[in-house]
């Protein structure tokens, strides 16, 4: 591969949480029907050309994980399903992105589409991981880099983050120096 295409392209809608280490897309490949095979290696070429280390699918499925693979990508899978207790797996996955965070890794973080999910998610670990003093400074951070306003599914997720922290043993640090949101 020769040339701009040599460096992939960037993922639809994506967007960093936190600068250099976390950040946010649709599934690479674009969304069930308009997913394509080719658009899914540029843009896993991409994640690695700039330095990726890991992909996180909060999809129900199993879909992509394989292409992560082949594409040289550690994957983690997250499945999230519509409605219901998140708390186990919100839990579950605020602990390994903090110790992955911590560990110098870049992550990405992916739906089917970067939606209500997706940000209720980020919008929970942030308050969750002490990167923000309340859950809804935490809505409001990811409403604004995302850019558009977060449904119910989205503000639903994020309280149950809340919880975490304070009733469920999940814990609240104070969030390294420096650290902040960014694109």
């Amino acid at each position: 591969m020769r040339g701009k295409w040599a460096a992939g392209i960037t993922p639809r809608n994506f967007t960093w949480v936190v600068q250099d280490q976390l950040a946010v897309s649709e599934r690479p490949g674009g969304f069930a029907p308009n997913h394509r095979r080719v658009r899914r290696q540029e843009e896993i070429i991409w994640l690695r050309v700039q330095g990726f280390t890991r992909v996180v699918s909060l999809l129900p499925s199993s879909h992509n994980l394989a292409a992560y693979d082949e594409g040289e990508l550690t994957s983690s899978h997250f499945p999230f399903v519509p409605g219901g207790d998140q708390r186990e797996i919100l839990l579950e996955l605020y602990k390994s992105l903090d110790e992955w965070i911590q560990a110098g890794e870049r992550v990405l973080v992916h739906q089917e589409e970067l939606g209500d999910r997706v940000m209720g998610v980020v919008a929970g670990y942030l308050y969750w991981s002490g990167r923000l003093p309340g859950g809804a400074q935490a809505i409001v951070a990811v409403e604004q880099l995302i850019g558009h306003q977060m449904g119910t599914q989205g503000r639903d997720l994020a309280s149950q983050a809340v919880t975490l922290g304070t009733n469920a043993g999940g814990r609240r640090k104070a969030p390294p120096r420096g650290a902040g949101t960014g694109r």
